[in-house]
């Protein structure tokens, strides 16, 4: 079922899972990031009490690149968007034109401001505007976040 392979504890980047990748690549004003998690499964990466221990989110560090916080969700959004072009081949991803809204049962905005349905509507997005997925830097990817996430 696409939906289960869409799931970032399904998803791999370059080559480990996405929830992984992205636990690993939080930077606290005490520690981190905290590159070993690459190396657990995603929930032990998600559990990790560095995490909560660690004070506050100042950035993400990932692929040599220092990320802001902002815009919110550019950085999951980007990670996200990589990760379905490495695990999912683009034939089966043209399943996704035929849906007009996406949910993600596990968001809680009190907790989170990442979610996998808008990541995927990006996905979609980006499908419906060039029929087919596109290669974006970092910079480009930024453009288009804006564009399209308000």
């Amino acid at each position: 079922m696409l939906g289960v392979r869409l799931s970032a504890f399904n998803l791999k980047l370059d080559g480990k899972p996405l929830e992984s990748v992205f636990q690993s690549s939080k930077v606290f004003e005490n520690g981190g990031p905290y590159f070993d998690l690459l190396n657990v499964s995603p929930r032990e990466a998600k559990r990790d009490p560095r995490l909560r221990e660690s004070g506050p989110l100042v950035k993400f560090c990932y692929g040599g690149c220092n990320w802001p916080l902002v815009p919110k969700s550019l950085f999951y959004d980007y990670i996200y968007y990589n990760a379905v072009m490495e695990s999912i081949p683009e034939d089966e991803l043209e399943a996704l034109l035929d849906y007009k809204y996406f949910s993600d049962i596990e968001f809680n905005p009190e907790r989170s401001i990442n979610t996998q349905a808008r990541a995927v509507a990006i996905v979609q997005y980006v499908l419906k505007k060039y029929g087919t997925m596109q290669v974006y830097s970092p910079r480009r990817f930024l453009i288009l976040h804006r564009e399209i996430v308000k």
